[in-house]
């Protein structure tokens, strides 16, 4: 039985504890159990506390035998990257600089909406130190690995929440995402991403890569993140670069389709080299959206690689954050980490000016885009997933991550909403995947279209065979 609970969907499992049939403490113990079989292969985790997440599911379960169950998910296990703030467990983002004391009795919006609503931290997941690169390792836990093959890299920066949602060690993941966090690992482990647009869902403390950073779910189904963002978009005072509460329910159109939608379909920007097995994956997702009745015309939005200004913004924003961090701290840290900040903190405002002005010319030129256009359909990455260990993959002609991401970060910069759905494997085995892209605030749109294509062509089927070893 345990190996039907762990490939449960979170709304699979809501029905099972409403029908009595399986309880939320049998359902904790048996991630719990996968967590401990499977992750020393790729180390998702860098915190586990069995007592505490059992803790909460006997509540749970007597909630249910009371018939009092609480919100949206109540009993539902959730993996916490070890960026968001959680009252009972320290967050340290995989520095040795934090000082764990620090943390405790404190919560991000998104675990105390959770919280309100039921759910089981089952622990918290590994990130690169402050979240600051597209593949997974720092300092204080190491390497995280590829749930499809271990010796290739999970991506990042939630590359713990992309492992534990493709093991079963959790239906539903907390993600943040600056340049790609949750959308590049979603892709190179094979699960459902969300984006959300900027402010959809509150986020404190702010980040320090400002407004690029968003938060969101990461989940095996499109239905399941939408039952997710149901519960994170709630309202919450602290994040005062958050929109008004819209209170839209994400799930209620889900089944509503794509036929009569406009769908562009750039498979390379105008400019990206990509993986010819990857565009062939992509090219065969944009049929499956045509005969699902979508209108699709192959088109680039018609914007040059934004990658300077996104450098600019992005590393700028690691140099804010480690400008009061003395050489002693400095030392202990990601070296490369220390570089590029070092580099970025001789910019000069001018510099930091023009990509600021060059990501306000961005938004304009999607917001015009969409006028014509109701989604963009793109691959989520150019590559399949690469050596672990490693921020580039082996003889890769730069030294640093954005250089093979160049399908996500530009839609950090205008805000909109990203999602990343599996859409197909490489002849190795690893998880291609597409990207839809939205106009601001039209997430509910971009799930629609995600669970539509979820449904013609599932793969949800198939798990990493390191699931079942």
């Amino acid at each position: 039985m345990s190996n039907e609970i762990l490939r449960m969907t979170a709304v699979e499992l809501l029905q099972q504890y409403r029908d009595k049939t399986l309880s939320p403490v049998d359902v904790a113990g048996a991630m719990l159990d996968q967590i401990e079989r499977l992750d020393k292969h790729t180390n998702g985790f860098c915190l586990v506390d069995r007592e505490t997440s059992l803790g909460l599911a006997r509540e749970s379960e007597q909630r249910y035998h009371k018939g009092e169950a609480r919100g949206l998910v109540d009993g539902v296990p959730v993996a916490v990257k070890d960026v968001f703030l959680t009252p009972m467990w320290p967050t340290i983002k995989g520095s040795y600089t934090v000082d764990p004391q620090s943390t405790l009795n404190k919560s991000a919006p998104a675990t105390a909406a959770l919280a309100r609503h039921g759910y089981v931290p089952i622990g918290k997941t590994t990130t690169p130190e402050f979240g600051w690169k597209g593949v997974t390792d720092n300092p204080v836990d190491g390497v995280t690995n590829n749930p499809w093959n271990p010796e290739k890299t999970a991506g990042g920066s939630s590359g713990g929440s992309g492992v534990a949602v493709a093991l079963g060690m959790a239906p539903l993941a907390l993600g943040t995402d600056a340049g790609g966090s949750i959308r590049i690992p979603a892709g190179f482990c094979g699960i459902v991403g969300l984006k959300p647009s900027f402010g959809e869902v509150p986020h404190w403390p702010a980040s320090p890569f400002g407004t690029l950073a968003h938060a969101g779910p990461m989940t095996w189904t499109v239905e399941d993140a939408a039952l997710m963002m149901n519960v994170l978009c709630e309202p919450d005072h602290r994040d005062t670069n958050a929109i008004p509460r819209r209170n839209i329910d994400y799930l209620a159109d889900l089944n509503k389709g794509v036929k009569g939608l406009k769908i562009a379909y750039s498979p390379n920007l105008g400019y990206v080299d990509v993986n010819p097995e990857v565009e062939a994956a992509v090219a065969q997702a944009a049929k499956v959206f045509e005969e699902l009745g979508a209108e699709v015309v192959r088109v680039d939005p018609g914007f040059s690689d934004p990658l300077g200004a996104f450098g600019h913004l992005f590393y700028g924003g690691a140099a804010n954050a480690m400008r009061d961090l003395g050489s002693k701290k400095r030392e202990r840290m990601d070296p490369e980490l220390v570089k590029v900040a070092e580099k970025a903190a001789r910019l000069s405002m001018l510099d930091y000016m023009g990509a600021v002005n060059e990501s306000m010319a961005l938004r304009e030129r999607m917001a015009n885009f969409h006028r014509k256009y109701d989604l963009l359909l793109t691959p989520s990455l150019p590559i399949t997933a690469f050596e672990t260990g490693r921020e580039v993959p082996r003889d890769w002609p730069s030294t640093r991550w954005p250089t093979w991401t160049p399908f996500t970060y530009p839609f950090n910069m205008t805000g909109q909403p990203g999602l990343s759905v599996p859409c197909g494997f490489d002849k190795a085995g690893l998880p291609i995947s597409l990207q839809l892209v939205g106009a601001r605030f039209n997430d509910a749109l971009l799930l629609q279209a995600g669970h539509a294509y979820q449904q013609a062509a599932p793969l949800t089927d198939r798990r990493p065979e390191l699931f079942n070893s």
